[in-house]
C-alpha cells in the first residue's frame, strides 16, 4: 500500500471529500473545509491512500504580542484500518515541517494522560512532555 503525505492549501477542499471512516470526529463540511484551507494560519497534512484521506494532522500557527510564532497542533486522526503503520507520525512530521518553514519557534499539543496511543505518537515524533499540573477548560456554549 502506497501512502502519499500532502499539505493542503486553498482550493483543495475536494481532497477532503473522500475520507475513510474514523479519520475525523464528524463528516467533513465542504464550506468549513473551504474556510479552513483559505486561512493562511490554518494547516492540515493529510495521508492519502488511492485518493482517500486515511490520516491527518491539523494545526494553527499564531503569534502573540509578547511571544514569537508557535504552532499549536489541534488534532491528529488515522483511520482504524490504517493505524499502527506510522501514518500519524508522518502527518505530524509534515505539520512540524510547515511550522519550521513558517519560522515557528516551537510546537505543542495537549492530550489526555490515559491516551496511550497519542502519547506514544507524540513521543515517537520527538515531542517532550510538558510540565505537569496542566488542566483543560471548555467554555460552551458561547
Amino acid at each position: 500500500m502506497s501512502i502519499e503525505i500532502r499539505m493542503l492549501g486553498p482550493g483543495e477542499e475536494a481532497v477532503l471529500a473522500r475520507v475513510a471512516p474514523g479519520v475525523f470526529d464528524h463528516p467533513v463540511d465542504p464550506a468549513l473545509a473551504r474556510e479552513f484551507l483559505a486561512d493562511p494560519r490554518h494547516h492540515i497534512a493529510v495521508a492519502l491512500s488511492d485518493g482517500v484521506v486515511v490520516g491527518f494532522a491539523s494545526g494553527v500557527d499564531y503569534i502573540h504580542p509578547d511571544k514569537p510564532r508557535e504552532l499549536w497542533i489541534n488534532e491528529v486522526g488515522t483511520a482504524p484500518s490504517h493505524q499502527r503503520q506510522g501514518i500519524g507520525r508522518q502527518v505530524v512530521a509534515a505539520l512540524l515541517g510547515r511550522g519550521r518553514a513558517l519560522g515557528c519557534v516551537n510546537a505543542w499539543v495537549l492530550t489526555e494522560d490515559e491516551n496511550a496511543a497519542a502519547n506514544a505518537l507524540y513521543a515517537s515524533a520527538g515531542g517532550k512532555t510538558m510540565s505537569s499540573g496542566m488542566m483543560g477548560y471548555e467554555f460552551m456554549p458561547l
